[in-house]
């Protein structure tokens, strides 16, 4: 059967439908061959000494060698003279006697050091100059075995 019996506007849509299938398949062919055209070396990216990412590849007569030995990728090992074993001294900030914690600025380092009333061998209050130990507590640094310096 011929298309006699189409409208106007019937043959406009169907042109519309064929224009804009034709358009999709050129830009699917243009993706395609820029697809072919882009090669391995456009891809490439390369980092230079200062860690700044260039399109050029560096210069190999500036190339440094390194001894496997001399890179540090992990935490370095404590060093056993380092150890928290030692008696500290501080002075108390904050003590709170019915919640039953406070803290002790070490006079060291010069950090915050919590201190509960179970770790007490002497009554402390504000202001007081002790002596303690370190111990790593649930929330960080924990000072043990404190008791009043003379």
């Amino acid at each position: 059967m011929g298309r006699s019996q189409e409208t106007f506007n019937k043959k406009e849509v169907r042109n519309k439908k064929e224009k804009k299938r034709k358009e999709k398949e050129k830009k699917r062919l243009a993706r395609k061959d820029n697809e072919k055209k882009s090669s391995l070396e456009d891809m490439m990216a390369y980092v230079d000494e200062n860690g700044m990412i260039s399109s050029t590849p560096p210069d190999p007569g500036r190339k440094k060698n390194f001894k496997l030995e001399d890179i540090d990728v992990s935490i370095p090992k404590k060093d056993p003279s380092q150890r928290n074993d030692h008696q500290r001294k501080g002075v108390v900030t904050y003590y709170d006697n019915s919640k039953g914690y406070g803290f002790i600025k070490d006079s060291d380092t010069h950090e915050r050091v919590f201190v509960h009333v179970h770790n007490l061998l002497d009554e402390i209050k504000e202001g007081t100059v002790v002596s303690f130990l370190i111990m790593p507590g649930q929330r960080g640094p924990t000072a043990t075995q404190v008791k009043i310096v003379t």
